[in-house]
């Protein structure tokens, strides 16, 4: 039997469009409390405010989910604001395409910051949380460039086959707590992370961001006593796998 969201804080970053927008607002949907969290506070305001016309209960956070000083005591805040926290998604990411003879260090380290470290911060503080309540889950979301690699991404891999080995050592490590850890590899998807840096897509050919929400919602209400470690969702017909 699936487990109700009704009434239960999930923290989603990157939340002010694409696939965290989606995942805020189909976990809304589903009872939950959403705390839309983006390094640009108006996208998750107007996300935060759609929800709430609908009948849903969000509301926006500004989180630089990099920066150790603020991210992890926001999270924090949140959880004992409403009583815990039911679930972290840890969504937000960035990319440079750019060949390796033109990829800089600052840019490098931008994709590490928000991709790795971001989630590393946040699951760190959400795990402190959830292993006194004994329950919650992490989702970490990856992507298929965790799984196979494409020119002038180097950075944009690096992050993601790291954030891939960081969710399954959180997952052996926080098991015994019950805290549930899942690595969630997404294929291409219809978002403005793509389509505005690359023009040439056919959308058609990618997935509906809301799909991908609907499978975190799906690892999100599983009984107690079942895990999912890892699920990939990729278009029918993938794109991004060279």
């Amino acid at each position: 039997m699936s487990v109700s969201l009704d009434g239960e804080l999930v923290l989603v970053t990157g939340g002010g469009q694409g696939l965290g927008a989606a995942t805020s607002r189909v976990l809304a949907s589903a009872g939950a409390i959403v705390a839309v969290t983006d390094l640009r506070e108006e996208r998750a305001d107007a996300v935060a405010r759609e929800i709430g016309s609908e009948g849903g209960k969000a509301f926006a956070l500004r989180i630089d989910v990099g920066d150790e000083r603020t991210a992890p005591s926001s999270l924090v805040a949140a959880a004992e604001a409403h009583g815990g926290l039911f679930a972290l998604i840890n969504n937000a990411g960035v990319d440079f395409t750019t060949p390796l003879d033109e990829l800089t260090v600052e840019q490098w380290d931008t994709v590490l910051r928000t991709n790795l470290r971001g989630p590393f911060l946040l699951a760190q503080a959400a795990a402190a949380v959830m292993k006194r309540q004994k329950r919650g889950h992490i989702v970490n979301v990856t992507s298929t460039a965790a799984k196979r690699a494409w020119a002038n991404a180097s950075a944009y891999h690096a992050s993601k086959w790291g954030l891939l080995g960081l969710s399954y050592a959180l997952h052996a490590e926080l098991r015994p707590y019950g805290v549930r850890v899942c690595a969630l590899v997404a294929g291409g998807m219809r978002t403005p992370f793509l389509l505005e840096r690359f023009p040439d897509l056919d959308p058609s050919k990618l997935q509906d961001p809301t799909n991908v929400a609907e499978t975190i919602k799906h690892v999100l209400t599983q009984p107690p006593g079942t895990a999912i470690a890892e699920v990939m969702v990729i278009p029918t017909e993938e794109t991004s796998w060279p």
